[in-house]
Formats: structure tokens, C-alpha cells, sequence
């Protein structure tokens, strides 16, 4: 279990990459193993690198998949390739920088999944929610492809409406999933949000959902539309003009 100033970041089975811990990375490489069949080797941005657990995962059930992994901590990233003998480039690249702005130096059309796991202390950092961020991540997903994010919140889930109703500036698809304490405000939790210009998920993703170690539901577009329908998006802040261009 790798931990950052005490609290549970990542962790790494040493001897089964394709083992995952958390519940929240085995919901999200549902809905990613959902959408891309076996055989295909789908083009990832990690944006929170952190132990990689994600992307040893997908390794293994995606040979030949290729990942780009962004931390703003550069002696982490240098700790975890040491502990963990991740692989490589060109399997598995790591590189240190702001999240938001490797995303912008990235060309259109250029990935087929975006993960964003970015965590300040318990906050996601303002400049990663925005509907300016959304629309940098449609940019760079190709037709088709996924954006997930991991959303900490609290019973209310109003962190979590005002990130549907983001995403909703960009994709067409908006759908979530996390366990039912959560979604029933009984705790805090993470909530994983999918964003995509196609529809995803159907009855074998829920079955898989429900299926698991710690079952959760997934809730399709029409259901979450519904969830969030008076929620507003973040936006990016308006620059000013002092000279009235």
C-alpha cells in the first residue's frame, strides 16, 4: 500500500499486476474493459499517476495498450518505478507536470481513454473541474473513447451533480457508478463519472458492477440527467480584457 503524507493513495500487488485494491479502479476498468473489447490496446492518459495501479491493470488485459501517466510529484513518480518495476516506454511513460497542462500540450484525437484521479489532500484542484478542462479532454479523446473521473464526496453528492452537469457541456453520454450507501447519501465515498460522445454500458456492464466484490450500480444517462438536473456546471474563470479587446 503506497501512502501519501499517511492517507492510502495506490496499492500494488507485486506478484498480480492485474490485481486491483480499491473499488473505485475496479469500476472504472469495468466500464473501460466494457467499452473496448478484448483483443484491442486502447491509448491512455492517466492524469494522477500516483502507484499506476490502473495501468499495470490494463497491461494485462490490454497487451500492447499504451499509457501516459502524469504526477506533479517527481521524487513519487521516482520511488514508484523503483518499488513497483513498472514497464517502460513506450508501454508505460510517466511525466511529471501539471495535469491540466500536459493535457493542453496533447494533440487532438490523440487518446482513447482519459482517467482523471487528481487529489490535493482530499480535493480535486479546482482547475481540473472545469467546463474549459472538459472540453481540453473532448479535444484530445478520439471518437468513441471514455472520459472517467473519480469524484470524492461527501452524502450530499453535490460534488458530484455539479461534475455530471459539467461533463454534460462536452459529451452527449454522461453515466455513473458507485455503491449504493453512496448513491443513497449514506456516506462519502468516490462516485466514478463517464463521459463520452456514444453510448456506454448496458445489461453486462451492470451485471459486472453488481457482480462484484463490493457490488455498485450503474446509472445510465437518463438517470443521472435526472440526478443532476438543477445542478450547474464549473466554469472556467472569464479573463478580462483591461484594454477592451
Amino acid at each position: 500500500m503506497l501512502l501519501v503524507n499517511g492517507v492510502e493513495s495506490s496499492h500494488a500487488d507485486l506478484d498480480d499486476p492485474e490485481w486491483l485494491e480499491f473499488e473505485y479502479l475496479r469500476w472504472t476498468a469495468a466500464v473501460i474493459e466494457d467499452t473496448f473489447p478484448p483483443g484491442s490496446a486502447p491509448a491512455v492518459l492517466h492524469l494522477g499517476a500516483a502507484g499506476c495501479s490502473l495501468a499495470r491493470h490494463l497491461l494485462v488485459t490490454r497487451p500492447g495498450s499504451r499509457h501516459l501517466a502524469v504526477d506533479i510529484d517527481a521524487r513519487l513518480a521516482a520511488l514508484v518505478r523503483d518499488w513497483f518495476e513498472l514497464p517502460r516506454a513506450p508501454l508505460l511513460r510517466i511525466r511529471i507536470g501539471d495535469a491540466r497542462a500536459v493535457l493542453e500540450s496533447l494533440p487532438d484525437n490523440s487518446r482513447d481513454v482519459v482517467v482523471r484521479d487528481v487529489f490535493a489532500g482530499d480535493t480535486t484542484p479546482a482547475d481540473l473541474l472545469t467546463d474549459g478542462f472538459v472540453a481540453q479532454v473532448r479535444r484530445v479523446l478520439r471518437p468513441g473513447g471514455l472520459y472517467l473521473l473519480n469524484c470524492a464526496d461527501r452524502p450530499s453528492l453535490e460534488l458530484t451533480r455539479r461534475e455530471v452537469a459539467t461533463l454534460a457541456t462536452a459529451f452527449g453520454t454522461v453515466a455513473l457508478t458507485a455503491d449504493p450507501p453512496m448513491l443513497k447519501g449514506r456516506r462519502r465515498g468516490n462516485v466514478v463519472v463517464v463521459g463520452s460522445d456514444v453510448p456506454v454500458g448496458g445489461p453486462a456492464l451492470t451485471r459486472q458492477l453488481l457482480a462484484g466484490a463490493v457490488p455498485a450500480h450503474w446509472w445510465p444517462p437518463d438517470e443521472v440527467a435526472t440526478f443532476a438536473r438543477r445542478a450547474e456546471p464549473w466554469r472556467d474563470p472569464v479573463v478580462v480584457d483591461p484594454e477592451g479587446d
